[in-house]
């Protein structure tokens, strides 16, 4: 006679206490057909992640639309995860992300959620088994929605979450892009020309390795004459650091800085 399975660890993920409550009592209805056990509720990403940190769950019910960090983000950093959960997307609207459904998501499921439809999602991830971490990233990477608020880290087998806010400069050396704050360096897994391009707004180029934020430009001094390396060098607030500047952007650096 086969053991049975264990039941499916699941993490419950929206800003709105009554649809985890509903979830709830959907996942009590259908455990005869598929044995689950919730452990753990968040209200948002990163409250979903500080779970995952001490809890191991087989399949995370997101929301897509949540404060702080949306249900599309929080799975590009489940990616980073050593053993990634399935993902399950729970939203009201059905066009919001299908780009990223089609990628990794398990399923996604359309509010009010029926139990036949959560109990058939929840068969599939139990059918597949977890997803790689580079298909669960590709998430974040195809939708952003409202953008990505933190980026990730792994740093000694820990996932870290680095806020895009207190990001100063990015600076690329060899294959490795280093995220600099006030406090501290992070090494992360990123094109530089990817965070140009999604970061347009909050950043922008000194030089071919370096991308600074806006808001972190304090002044500018010129390069030595014989001074190979830069055309001129930005000085950054809350840091010791001076960026390359190249002279290609050199004017449009010190134009960014004045209009700040």
């Amino acid at each position: 006679m086969s053991n049975p399975e264990p039941p499916l660890a699941i993490l419950i993920v929206d800003d709105e206490p009554l649809a985890r409550a509903r979830l709830k009592e959907l996942l009590a209805d259908i455990a005869i057909n598929q044995p689950n056990e919730v452990v753990g509720e968040a209200g948002n990403g990163l409250e979903a992640l500080t779970i995952l940190k001490v809890s191991r769950a087989d399949v995370v019910l997101a929301d897509i639309r949540m404060p702080g960090m949306d249900g599309i983000e929080l799975a590009g950093h489940l990616g980073g995860l050593a053993a990634p959960p399935a993902v399950v997307f729970t939203t009201a609207y059905d066009n919001y992300a299908v780009q990223a459904f089609d990628l990794a998501a398990i399923d996604y499921l359309l509010k009010p959620v029926r139990a036949q439809r959560l109990l058939a999602a929840l068969q599939k991830a139990r059918g597949r088994g977890r997803p790689a971490g580079e298909a669960l990233a590709a998430i974040g990477r195809a939708v952003r929605g409202g953008g990505r608020t933190h980026l990730s880290c792994h740093e000694r087998g820990r996932l870290l979450l680095v806020p895009l806010a207190e990001v100063l400069y990015f600076k690329a050396d060899l294959k490795y892009v280093t995220a600099r704050t006030r406090e501290r360096e992070y090494i992360l897994d990123e094109a530089l020309t990817h965070l140009e391009q999604e970061f347009a707004e909050r950043f922008i180029r000194l030089h071919r390795a370096v991308l600074v934020a806006r808001d972190a430009l304090a002044g500018f001094e010129r390069a030595a004459d014989d001074d190979a390396e830069a055309y001129g060098w930005a000085l950054v607030r809350g840091v010791a650091d001076k960026l390359p500047v190249s002279r290609r952007q050199w004017s449009l650096a010190k134009a960014v800085a004045q209009a700040g």
